[in-house]
């Protein structure tokens, strides 16, 4: 066996006692960059699939000794995550509606169009792609649920410690609150976003046959662009809830300030804003996820941003003392309301109709994470100042 150069596309068992039909076949998918398998009978076929575990099956209706009809009920029991498409050269409408039935995601009348073929089984694999990430979805939810009950035991124990305090300290609880509201939050989106995830998938399998092709493929490639749609918005409501994967390095926040406005200097030439950065002491580095910090900066001048006009200033100040690393990130918009100073955290508030609203509540989700704290210094008709404090690595308070 040669070791191939590129990444297989997939892996494809073919089973058809015809050897003149199953090279042909062989050849047209390695052309086509797949890694593929054969069998001459559908014994043959399930030892394969046990020892290669391939993600699609081409299976023939028509064979001896094991049929194909029985060879396809045996795959989705034992091998659920192998996909099959049935090759069969007797088109009546019964015979294809009891292959779907017993599993199959696909069947080709023979004798097939090498094009049409191959085409269709990129289709079985994309669908076989999302489904299975449906399962996956699931998994996280049942996760997440485990994850919250424990955040929420913890937090309950924390009440319980803290009865007695007042202040600031109970809004701090309540927010942590908020936080696990959006882990619920979460989980249920992935519940419910896996109903319609399946149905594009499916409807995608319907349509193959309706259409002209011009017509279908565009239709396929507009809710194959949803799916993944939706799965990057489940993407931002898991990140917003818990801490995705992250690198912990030594941090210079100066460094990751700097490179976070570069970035935004589009934008600020666009409105014409001034930027005023004011480092009044460079903090040491601190052990910290530099995306992680990045994503602190990222939010907060989207925010100063979209709410100032053209000509305004975007002010930004950094310094310690010897217990943190103070930030502060000020604008000279209009200002918060008062009435919507207590939600600005909150998951899903926003005042911006193009906006998530996941934005500080992400920007409080790190902040947290690294025990330090945020909050609305200041925020009138001349314009809104945050400030973070970080805490030092090495603290002399």
């Amino acid at each position: 066996m040669t070791t191939l150069e590129k990444q297989p596309r997939g892996r494809v068992l073919i089973v058809d006692d015809e050897k003149v039909i199953l090279d042909l076949t062989a050849i047209i998918l390695k052309n086509r960059g797949y890694q593929v398998f054969t069998a001459l009978s559908a014994q043959d076929g399930l030892a394969a699939i046990e020892k290669e575990r391939p993600e699609l099956v081409l299976l023939d209706y028509m064979m001896p000794n094991m049929d194909g009809l029985t060879a396809l009920k045996e795959i989705r029991r034992r091998y659920p995550e192998t996909y099959v498409i049935m090759f069969t050269g007797k088109g009546s409408e019964e015979i294809a509606v009891e292959l779907m039935k017993a599993g199959a995601s696909d069947y080709i009348l023979k004798p097939f169009n090498n094009q049409d073929m191959v085409e269709r089984i990129e289709s079985v694999l994309k669908l076989r792609a999302v489904e299975l990430q449906n399962r996956a979805l699931l998994s996280e939810r049942e996760r997440l649920l485990a994850e919250i009950a424990d955040w929420n035991r913890e937090l309950e124990a924390r009440v319980q410690e803290k009865s007695e305090a007042l202040g600031r300290a109970q809004v701090e609880i309540v927010q942590s609150e908020k936080l696990a509201t959006l882990g619920y939050l979460s989980a249920g989106m992935a519940h419910e976003i896996r109903n319609p995830l399946n149905s594009i998938a499916l409807f995608v399998q319907l349509i193959k046959s309706g259409l002209d092709e011009s017509e279908r493929l565009d239709y396929v490639e507009k809710i194959l662009k949803e799916v993944d749609r939706i799965d990057s918005i489940l993407g931002k409501l898991l990140d917003a809830s818990k801490r995705p994967r992250f690198e912990i390095s030594e941090v210079q926040v100066d460094r990751i300030l700097q490179n976070t406005l570069e970035a935004f200097t589009p934008q600020l030439k666009q409105k014409r804003i001034k930027v005023v950065t004011d480092l009044r002491r460079i903090p040491p580095a601190i052990k910290a996820d530099p995306l992680e910090i990045e994503q602190i900066f990222t939010n907060l001048f989207l925010n100063s941003i979209h709410v100032m006009a053209e000509d305004g200033t975007l002010g930004v100040q950094l310094d310690q003392d010897d217990c943190y690393i103070n930030l502060k990130v000020s604008d000279t918009g209009p200002g918060i309301p008062p009435e919507n100073l207590p939600n600005i955290f909150d998951p899903f508030f926003t005042t911006n109709s193009r906006g998530t609203g996941l934005g500080l509540s992400v920007v409080l989700r790190i902040v947290k994470t690294y025990k330090g704290k945020i909050e609305v210094e200041k925020s009138d008709s001349s314009g809104t100042t945050f400030s973070v404090r970080l805490p030092l690595v090495t603290p002399k308070c």
